[in-house]
């Protein structure tokens, strides 16, 4: 997957912003519960939202609602096998939100 380049700004200025999926990333990355969930996932790990919800001692309608935003934040990625959803980190995701995230952070700062 092509990451996305960061947004040229000219010399002299203002950034206009962080795009929508930096936004969401950064979103994503402010609740402790999703944190923990993002820490499941190492090495390219897959669960499904039940296993999640047992590791994490909430429930599968939480766990179900907490992956979604960190899908929307493109933490992880999800795949369906039948009836069942498993996900995974989205390292290409991260990089791409985090790419941007430092570009704007040195031209603003």
């Amino acid at each position: 997957m092509d990451e996305p380049e960061p947004a040229a700004v000219a010399p002299g200025t203002a950034p206009t912003g962080l795009g929508p999926d930096t936004q969401e990333f950064l979103k994503a990355l402010g609740s402790p519960t999703r944190q923990r969930i993002m820490m499941l996932f190492p090495q390219g790990a897959e669960m499904s939202v039940g296993e999640v919800a047992e590791r994490t001692g909430i429930s599968q309608a939480t766990a179900s609602q907490q992956l979604t935003l960190l899908r929307r934040g493109r933490i992880v990625t999800s795949r369906r096998e039948g009836k069942t959803v498993y996900y995974r980190a989205d390292r290409d995701g991260a990089v791409a939100a985090l790419t941007e995230l430092q570009s704007y952070l040195m031209t603003c700062c």
